[in-house]
């Protein structure tokens, strides 16, 4: 029997060092298999993924020389957390978001929402929500020394932060006592309605405030507009800091001094499911945001105060229970990366007022995450990994650039009023818009494994918020304007728009194909009818006859079936009465016996368009 040493559990210790060219070379063997021929860079290049802002996510990390050092939490440029003990006393700040026009029903939910695990609320007062003067109705039975208040008042900011403040004066909150986040914003309200307000009364306001109230702030810096305009993080982050520069000039010009001024902003930024750039994100703000305070004279009181929501671009309205998934990683992602506070959209969001049982979920996932998973013991649990390191570094840089091009522009308003923020996160979209139309972005639950037959979720309409500015995108509009056609196809016919799967020889040569083309047209609310599950020449017109196909049928099945079979099998669907016939795999195929293909990376959006039009389905 072999006696293992005992050496303090060096178990690599007799292996010898591999190298990155080793890794390279087993990689070019692995592609050759799938007939690349590709060598050294070029192998990794083919295993990369292209992300937005110029970046690129690699295959494998490692240790760069002369990284710079991010830090530690507490210290300049604070890229691993703006407080040194993070999250970890007492976990990030659940703030959950109180929408409506009742005050007596917003104060219902505040309480509920106290009572089981949430603790700042973050109100919609003006429009899109109750009155102002209803403030302390919405707050009645809430313990203001406890429980922090966050504002979204849009143009009435001023008004909505003096009955606030009024409301703790009345109510014999000590000024040292009271949290709050006032939420003017004037240059968000500008990106959300094109409507321009005075930076001067937010600066008087902060004025005001930052000497009589030591832990209220009054301005926010939100750039969940620019994300909700199709945005992508380095824009995001890039239109924050624009904002957080003209604020700070408009405070010190009011007379505040310069960490004073720093200590009156609260930043607002989107958390998604893709957990990893949301992380970078996070970490990437509090290192430009030092950066801008070190370039002002101030690099220690630079520290970044975080809000992050969980995306309102990536909530879907059909299947929205995958939602949850979905706010559930960008809550994990927002905790990671070192928000301060974070607020879970429930998943019903996109359908209206959420209901008790999403609001729950949505307080919980925080629960979940702080108290059975202990994401916030430790203070930047990604840091150190050379991808997250990496990334944050190169988005930070992406979103500097553009942060530069704002100022040379004349400053954020200036970018704004000249239509350059517009134009720019435009383009940005649009090429969004392309991968998602190819599903090279997949939606699951909507371009990806749809459900045709599943009910409804029905929810009280929301009021509507603030418009005439950038536009609000989200990733599953183009598929839900089609999913509505076949709605409206559906509730005046009695059926959905059916096209014909016919699938040749056995399952083993058509499952993927079947699966591929049934998924493609259920996302544009075409019913795939496949009965019997195969067909031959001799069967398939009768099989189509009894479909009930609205005059479309897809051939599924092997590139061998193909050439022996296709020919024949699409003659058959047009005696049957079948006007196009679609072949799911390589444009090419059997081309004199098809009309058209479906293929991975083809555009799914326009193929469902122009379907729906030839089934004389209602726009």
């Amino acid at each position: 029997m072999t006696v293992l040493p005992d050496d303090g559990l060096s178990l690599a210790a007799e292996f010898p060092d591999a190298t990155h060219e080793q890794w390279q070379r087993l990689v070019e063997g692995v592609l050759r298999k799938s007939g690349k021929e590709v060598t050294g860079e070029a192998a990794e290049d083919a295993l990369s993924t292209t992300l937005e802002d110029g970046l690129r996510t690699r295959p494998l990390y490692t240790a760069r020389p002369g990284e710079d050092a991010t830090g530690f939490p507490g210290f300049a440029p604070f890229v691993r957390g703006g407080r040194p003990e993070g999250t970890s006393a007492s976990g990030w700040d659940v703030r959950q978001r109180l929408a409506g026009t009742d005050p007596a029903r917003v104060n219902e939910a505040a309480l509920a929402d106290l009572e089981n695990g949430t603790t700042s609320l973050w109100l919609t007062v003006g429009e899109g929500g109750f009155p102002v003067a209803d403030i302390g109705r919405a707050l009645e039975g809430v313990y203001l020394d406890l429980a922090p208040v966050t504002l979204d008042a849009g143009a009435r900011y001023a008004d909505a932060a003096r009955a606030l403040l009024a409301l703790y004066t009345e109510r014999g909150v000590a000024p040292e006592a009271a949290r709050a986040s006032l939420g003017a914003d004037p240059l968000g309200h500008e990106a959300r309605t094109g409507e321009p307000l005075d930076l001067a009364e937010a600066a008087a306001l902060a004025a005001g405030t930052a000497g009589a109230w030591p832990h209220v702030r009054a301005l926010t810096v939100d750039a969940l507009p620019y994300h909700e305009a199709g945005g992508s993080a380095a824009e995001e982050l890039g239109l924050s800091l624009a904002t957080g520069v003209a604020y700070l000039r408009a405070l010190t010009e009011a007379g505040l001094g310069l960490d004073a001024a720093l200590g009156q902003l609260e930043f607002r930024y989107a958390a998604t499911a893709d957990q990893f750039l949301t992380i970078a994100k996070l970490r990437a703000a509090r290192r430009l945001w030092a950066r801008v305070a070190e370039a002002c004279g101030a690099p220690e009181a630079g520290t970044q105060r975080q809000h992050a929501v969980t995306s309102p671009v990536m909530m879907t309205r059909r299947d929205p229970w995958v939602n949850m998934l979905r706010t559930t990683v960008a809550c994990m992602a927002a905790g990671v990366g070192g928000a301060d506070a974070v607020t879970v959209l429930p998943f019903d969001h996109e359908l209206g007022l959420p209901d008790a049982f999403a609001r729950r979920i949505a307080r919980n996932t925080s629960t979940i995450l702080l108290e059975e998973s202990h994401l916030s013991r430790v203070i930047d649990p990604a840091g150190g990994s050379y991808y997250v390191e990496q990334l944050t570094d190169e988005l930070a840089r992406a979103a500097w650039e553009f942060f530069q091009t704002v100022e040379k522009a004349g400053g954020q308003a200036a970018a704004l009023r000249s239509g350059l923020v517009a134009e720019r996160l435009a383009a940005t979209w649009a090429v969004r818009s392309a991968k998602l139309a190819k599903r090279r972005e997949p939606i699951t639950g909507v371009s990806e494994f749809p459900h045709l037959s599943e009910k409804p979720v029905v929810r009280e309409p929301a009021p509507a918020g603030p418009t005439g500015g950038l536009p609000r995108v989200r990733r599953d509009e183009a598929y839900e304007a089609l999913r509505a056609r076949s709605d409206a196809h559906l509730a005046a016919t009695g059926a959905r728009p059916r096209i014909f799967l016919a699938a040749l020889g056995p399952a083993a040569a058509h499952t993927a194909r079947a699966g591929f083309a049934a998924n493609l047209f259920q996302a544009g609310g075409v019913e795939p009818v496949h009965d019997p599950v195969s067909v031959d020449p001799d069967t398939a017109a009768a099989a189509y006859a009894a479909s009930g196909a609205d005059g479309m049928a897809v051939l599924c099945s092997s590139d061998a079936l193909y050439e022996e079979q296709a020919e024949a099998v699409a003659a058959a669907l047009r005696s049957a009465g079948a006007t196009t016939v679609f072949l799911a795999g390589k444009p090419g195929t059997a081309r004199a016996a098809v009309d058209e293909y479906v293929f991975a990376g083809c555009d799914a959006v326009a193929v469902l368009s122009s379907v729906l039009d030839r089934m004389k389905v209602a726009s």
